[in-house]
C-alpha cells in the first residue's frame, strides 16, 4: 500500500466533520473559546457561545456565520445556575441537544495564599470549578438518555504543577482535572467522553500583558482549538485518558 493510499485510509477512519453536531464553548468571545467556535464551525458544527461581554461574543457569532454555520452567542455568567439553565435550554430550544461541551471559562489572579482576599479565591472557584460543574450537570442528562457526548474541560499546566504565588488559580484547576475524571467515571458506560487539556502559556486578554512573556515563545489559542478538533474526531470507542499537557519547546519567559 502505497504512502496516499495510507494517508486516505487514516483520513476516511479520522474525518474532521462535525457536520450538524451542536456545541456550546463557554468563554467564547475571546482567546482559546473564540478559536475553538471558530474551529469547530469550520467542521460543520452549531456552535454556542457564552459569555459576559455581548460585543465579543458577537464578533465571534459573525465570523461563525460567515463561514455559513449556524452560531449564536448568550450573555451568561458560568457561575449563575439561572444563567446556566437559561444558556442550555436557549440552546437545546434552537438546535435541539447538545452534542459538545466547552469549558474553557476561566479567570486568573496571583498572590501569595497569605495575601489573597477571600473574594478572590472565591470568585476564581466560582468561574473556574462551579462553572464546569453547572455547565456539566445540565447537559448530562440529555447526553445520558442519547448515550451519546463530548465534554472538554480546558485546565491548565497550573492544574499540574505547583507554581509559588498561583495558590488559588492552580488549586481551582487541579480540582477541574480531578471533576473531568469523576464525570468520565460515571458516564463511560452511556457513551459519554471526557477530556481535559493543560495548555501552557497562551497569548490571551488574560495574559498578553504579563510582565516578561514572549509573545513569540507561546502558544496560541489556535493550538488548543486544533486540540480540541482532535480529540472530538477519534473513533467513538477511542478514549484518550488522564490530563493532556501541551506546552512550548522553548521558554516563553524572559530569562532573569
Amino acid at each position: 500500500m502505497s504512502e496516499q493510499e495510507v494517508g486516505v485510509q487514516i483520513l476516511s477512519r479520522h474525518p474532521v466533520d462535525l457536520e450538524n453536531k451542536v456545541a456550546i464553548v463557554t468563554g467564547g468571545g475571546t482567546g482559546i473559546g473564540r478559536a475553538t467556535a471558530i474551529a469547530l464551525a469550520f467542521a460543520g458544527a452549531r456552535v454556542a457561545i457564552c459569555g459576559r461581554r455581548a460585543d465579543r461574543l458577537d464578533e465571534v457569532v459573525s465570523s461563525v456565520r460567515a463561514m455559513g454555520a449556524a452560531g449564536i452567542g448568550l450573555v451568561a455568567d458560568v457561575s449563575v445556575d439561572k444563567d446556566v439553565e437559561r444558556v442550555v435550554r436557549s440552546v437545546i430550544d434552537r438546535f435541539g441537544r447538545v452534542d459538545i461541551l466547552v469549558n474553557n471559562a476561566g479567570i486568573s489572579a496571583s498572590g501569595f495564599i497569605h495575601e489573597i482576599t477571600s473574594e478572590t479565591w472565591d470568585r476564581i472557584m466560582a468561574i473556574n470549578l462551579r462553572g464546569p460543574f453547572l455547565m456539566t450537570r445540565a447537559v448530562l442528562p440529555g447526553m445520558r438518555e442519547r448515550r451519546c457526548g463530548h465534554i472538554i474541560n480546558i485546565s491548565s499546566e497550573s492544574g499540574l504543577e505547583y507554581y509559588q504565588g498561583d495558590a488559588a488559580y492552580g488549586t481551582s484547576k487541579h480540582a477541574l482535572n480531578a471533576f473531568s475524571e469523576y464525570i468520565q467515571r460515571e458516564n463511560q458506560d452511556f457513551n459519554i467522553r471526557v477530556n481535559t487539556i493543560c495548555p501552557g502559556m497562551v497569548v490571551t486578554e488574560m495574559s498578553e500583558n504579563e510582565v516578561g512573556l514572549q509573545h513569540e515563545k507561546c502558544l496560541l489559542p489556535e493550538d488548543i482549538a486544533d486540540l480540541v478538533i482532535f480529540l472530538l474526531t477519534r473513533r467513538p470507542n477511542i478514549k484518550i485518558g488522564t490530563p493532556i499537557l501541551i506546552q512550548t519547546m522553548l521558554n516563553p519567559w524572559v530569562s532573569t
